[in-house]
């Protein structure tokens, strides 16, 4: 049984006058947070707005590197080679990082967005590539990664510190991937049902899939949206119940 997990959500991700998510409040719910870095979403001024509000809260800041696909979201496949997706890493890093030290703070971790972080889960010239890219910028950074991917394992390999990471709102394949969002049931949307699956990931670290299996799973971070007044709701309902049940809710600096 684990005692200790972390609360991660993918915030700053509007862009000039388009706002999306409730950011200033499930900021009050999460331990660590992904702000988007002007690639897939966000620009210089959320960027900068997203770490101050950071700051403000106590929460741990973390880069959101995704594809240059702002009409996509960042959610459509790109055919990059490892080169690039090592540059890709390292200029939103440093963009972010910038912000960060600007008002007195680090960056903490990492973690890919959209189809760059399926696609580098699985792909090791990519996936090698992007450590690579970590590494050279910041060796004490905390990659957060899909838990049991092939990019978790090659980073702790490499040395670089990993926090495996679980969805409490995506459906599982037997192989540990997340399910597309493009097929029937990749999204959960009962609360009570996320709840319930987030518990057993973190206390007996199993997971069902979508095809009735029970996998293992790791869960250091648990990731949570925050895009509207129920989400909101949902985000502190699974840390009042992890809290209930005597996990303490940390950032990833505190245990990983």
């Amino acid at each position: 049984m684990r005692n200790v997990v972390d609360l991660n959500s993918d915030i700053g991700e509007g862009f000039g006058n388009y706002v999306l998510g409730l950011d200033k409040e499930v900021i009050k719910h999460i331990t660590s947070v992904n702000i988007a870095c002007g690639w897939h979403a966000g620009d210089p001024i959320i960027m900068e707005d997203t770490v101050m509000e950071a700051v403000e809260n106590g929460v741990a800041i973390g880069a959101h590197p995704g594809y240059p696909d702002l009409l996509g979201f960042g959610r459509r496949n790109m055919d990059i080679s490892p080169k690039e997706g090592r540059a890709y890493t390292i200029y939103q890093l440093g963009a972010l990082n910038a912000f960060a030290a600007a008002h007195g703070a680090r960056i903490q971790h990492i973690k890919l967005h959209g189809a760059f972080y399926n696609t580098a889960s699985v792909n090791p010239k990519l996936a090698e590539e992007v450590i690579n890219g970590i590494l050279d910028v910041d060796k004490d950074i905390i990659l957060l990664a899909l838990s049991g991917s092939y990019i978790a394992r090659r980073a702790e390999e490499k040395g670089l510190r990993v926090a495996q990471e679980v969805f409490a709102d995506r459906a599982y394949n037997s192989d540990g991937t997340l399910v597309s969002r493009k097929l029937p049931g990749a999204m959960i949307h009962d609360s009570e049902l996320a709840i319930s699956r987030i518990k057993k990931m973190v206390l007996e670290g199993k997971v069902d899939t979508i095809d009735g299996k029970e996998i293992s799973i790791v869960a250091d971070s648990i990731c949570v949206h925050g895009d509207n007044p129920e989400a909101i709701n949902f985000v502190k309902g699974i840390r009042d119940s992890l809290i209930n049940d005597g996990i303490d809710v940390k950032s990833l600096n505190e245990f990983i």
